[in-house]
């Protein structure tokens, strides 16, 4: 299995996740924004780090199981994960609150019978 499969189906999962939260918490969703902006920034620190560590040593990629494609010194397969990341935790941040409210909003309606 190459670098690149492996990143696919984390990736594959995570987004499916995602979407799955998303849709449950709705309307409240993740905003695209944000969830846009976060991606940006941890590309950007992904490249920058992963090019420090790869360049000190501290780890290598068998070139064989490698797209070949790089960003620094940081394959193209790396951005994965926080992609997934970036995908899959604000839909479950949303997906929790929205479970809260949902629980908060019970609550508030079951005082109020017991007031009526």
């Amino acid at each position: 299995m190459t670098y690149l499969q492996l990143a696919g189906v984390f990736l594959a999962i995570a987004t499916a996740g995602g979407i799955a939260l998303a849709l449950l918490a709705r309307p409240h969703g993740p905003r695209v924004a944000a969830v846009a902006i976060t991606i940006a920034a941890l590309f950007l620190l992904t490249a920058l780090f992963d090019t420090i560590m790869i360049a000190t040593g501290l780890f290598h990629y068998s070139p064989d199981h490698l797209l070949g494609v790089h960003i620094g010194l940081a394959p193209v397969e790396d951005f994965a994960y926080p992609l997934a990341g970036a995908l899959l935790l604000p839909a479950l941040w949303a997906a929790l609150r929205a479970r809260r409210r949902a629980r908060d909003d019970r609550s508030a309606a079951a005082a109020s019978e017991e007031q009526a």
